[in-house]
């Protein structure tokens, strides 16, 4: 796997020492596979960071954050993949959940789910109660479909991680093999 380019982009454990909002926790954060990029900690990364992304809000990266202590694998990476949900992907991300719970619950999903309440119509506040009770509308579908959907991106991430990283290892090696060699 292309190493340079990930560590370009993720911190490392000095800048969290640097942190000072950070510093009181660095001891959490000592162990090696929180920080070192090998197809292992990368994977379980991705994967706690597939799993922590389908939490609404701020609590994404804290989520991803636990997870990554917690496995024994890479922050940073468990960090940055909580990013793939955002204002755009997360409506359609949780329609899919609701559906995928539809199938599992044998609920016609299309039947039970009710119309998103528009922000035209009502009063900013009004709209946010209105929120709320769309989301609880949703019940029991949305409660099955988040976890399985969850359960299953972090796992097909984890495996297509693995296989990349081996893919990418496999063609190195065999374009050093066809590389001429300078005998000394």
């Amino acid at each position: 796997m292309p190493k340079k380019i990930l560590r370009r982009w993720l911190p490392d454990q000095h800048t969290l020492h640097q942190n000072r909002f950070l510093r009181r926790f660095a001891h959490w954060f000592e162990h090696p596979n929180l920080w070192h990029l090998n197809r292992r900690s990368v994977a379980g990364g991705v994967a706690a960071g597939m799993i922590g992304g389908l939490i609404p809000g701020p609590l994404q990266v804290i989520t991803a954050s636990v997870l990554a202590l917690g496995f024994r694998v890479n922050l940073p990476v468990a960090i940055f993949a909580t990013f793939y949900t955002n204002p755009f992907t997360i409506a359609p991300i949780y329609w899919l959940a609701f559906l995928l719970g539809s199938w599992v619950t044998g609920q016609d999903g299309s039947a039970t789910m009710a119309q998103i309440p528009s922000l035209m119509d009502l009063t900013f506040f009004d709209w946010l109660a209105a929120m709320g009770v769309w989301v609880q509308s949703l019940g029991m579908p949305l409660l099955i479909g988040l976890p399985l959907l969850g359960f299953l991106l972090a796992t097909s991430s984890y495996l297509l991680v693995q296989l990349l990283w081996r893919l990418w290892i496999y063609f190195a090696l065999r374009k050093r093999a066809k590389q001429p060699r300078n005998k000394v």
